[in-house]
């Protein structure tokens, strides 16, 4: 499912307009891409948590050539699935 498939979908569960839907989808998805980037962690009870992950710094290599080289130390978003949300993949 792309982006403007959940939108319509949205859209006809919440009965409102497909750019009413689209608005506020993007605005939750802003609001969370904002409180992750400060660190923050955005729980969303039964579906899931977003948060900040520290990687360390570590050696890697070169595909094509062999030849390690250091990779930085960086924080990247992370996606944590909650309990309901799992039951129901399975």
């Amino acid at each position: 499912m792309n982006k403007e498939e959940l939108v319509k979908e949205v859209a006809k569960k919440a009965k409102v307009s497909q750019k009413e839907a689209a608005d506020i989808l993007a605005a939750t998805l802003e609001t969370v891409e904002k409180a992750v980037s400060k660190g923050k962690r955005v729980t969303l009870v039964g579906f899931g948590t977003f948060e900040p992950r520290k990687r360390a710094a570590r050696m890697g290599r070169n595909p094509q050539t062999g030849k390690e080289l250091k990779i930085e130390a960086k924080t990247v978003p992370a996606f944590t699935a909650g309990k309901k949300f799992k039951e129901m993949v399975k």
